[in-house]
């Protein structure tokens, strides 16, 4: 039997690395680390962040410890492939979310992992990947 994997979105990574809300953390402590992973997308993401604020070293070394921490997924074919079925399916509905969502959650789906979100906006559409939300306790 495989073990479960979770796929952090960038909002979940920054819940974790302020420690707001606390059940993010304490729901990340109850997996074990090799079931967590995050996209490739949302290191872009939490980079970028870090680009846009060069004072923040603290911050810098907290981001980079979680990257050291955590395993990174590599964009790749297959989540391309997965983003045009998802893409495709989002607009549809007329209920596309932003580029960088669709291409995490497309990535979650590729490698079959339940994407950890509080974002409202996933959990309206029919197509999506497997869901959780570590803000509820």
């Amino acid at each position: 039997m495989s073990m479960a994997r979770y796929m952090l979105d960038t909002n979940t990574v920054s819940y974790i690395i302020k420690g707001q809300p606390v059940g993010v953390r304490e729901n990340l402590q109850r997996v074990a680390m090799e079931q967590v992973c995050i996209s490739a997308i949302t290191e872009a993401e939490l980079l970028l962040g870090l680009a846009q604020k060069p004072a923040a070293t603290p911050l810098a070394e907290i981001v980079g410890q979680f990257l050291l921490r955590v395993e990174i997924l590599p964009w790749d074919s297959p989540a391309a492939k997965a983003y045009a079925g998802f893409a495709s399916a989002t607009f549809a509905q007329g209920k596309p979310l932003s580029a960088l969502d669709m291409l995490i959650a497309s990535h979650a789906i590729a490698v079959g992992a339940t994407l950890v979100t509080s974002d409202r906006s996933f959990y309206r559409l029919r197509h999506r990947p497997s869901l959780i939300d570590w803000t509820k306790r």
